[in-house]
């Protein structure tokens, strides 16, 4: 793990804005289409904002969340909603949005039809990630109904994911998948969460499910 560290917060969001894009751009040297999966939440939001000012050939790019909240759009709980408002917009608004929510009463009735849109556009050339004080990571939380089956290496691509406090059902990519990305990305920020990331390297994933990255 390689540690970046900023003298303050714009500082770190504009530089992982740079970051990711340069890796973008990468990509699509060597791909004609390249994909980015980041976590929801308000935290990323500046760095999505600069993000999407960045002038690179979004019309090649899809992009994912890597897990969301079983609402609907109209919500403010939906980060598929904040995505739309903070990183689809100026010229990243020709970016291709991958939906991992549908108007289904649950995840399980249309998971099925959100992995197959998605599995196209793995393995993920561009991943960021958050991780709660819990050391939880997308929606893989300790504790979890089927945190298990989504850290076991056969996982499939999606699961729901219900877990103690989270007031919704969650639907979530699982700890294959997330591996799998050629460069991988975690915003974190304060001391708390640095002293849980560096305790994370030494638990298991079933205790701190961010060390599967």
């Amino acid at each position: 793990m390689i540690w970046n560290t900023y003298p303050d917060r714009d500082a770190l969001f504009l530089t992982l804005a740079k970051t990711l894009a340069a890796a973008l751009i990468d990509t699509l040297n060597h791909k004609d289409r390249g994909t980015l999966a980041v976590p929801g939440g308000t935290s990323p939001g500046p760095v999505f904002k600069a993000l999407s000012q960045v002038d690179l050939p979004w019309d090649r790019v899809d992009i994912m969340l890597t897990d969301e909240r079983w609402v609907p759009e109209s919500s403010d709980r939906s980060n598929t909603a904040l995505l739309r408002q903070t990183l689809l917009i100026g010229p990243a608004a020709a970016a291709t949005l991958i939906p991992l929510v549908s108007d289904a009463p649950t995840p399980e009735d249309t998971l099925t039809t959100l992995s197959k849109g998605i599995e196209p556009h793995l393995p993920i050339d561009v991943l960021l990630l958050g991780m709660g004080p819990d050391m939880h990571t997308a929606s893989l939380f300790p504790g979890a109904d089927r945190l298990n089956e989504g850290l076991s290496p056969n996982a499939p691509t999606l699961l729901p994911m219900r877990a103690p406090g989270a007031p919704e059902p969650r639907v979530t990519l699982t700890a294959p998948v997330l591996k799998a990305a050629a460069r991988t990305h975690i915003l974190i920020m304060g001391q708390e969460k640095k002293a849980a990331m560096e305790a994370a390297s030494t638990l298991s994933p079933k205790d701190a499910p961010v060390a599967i990255v």
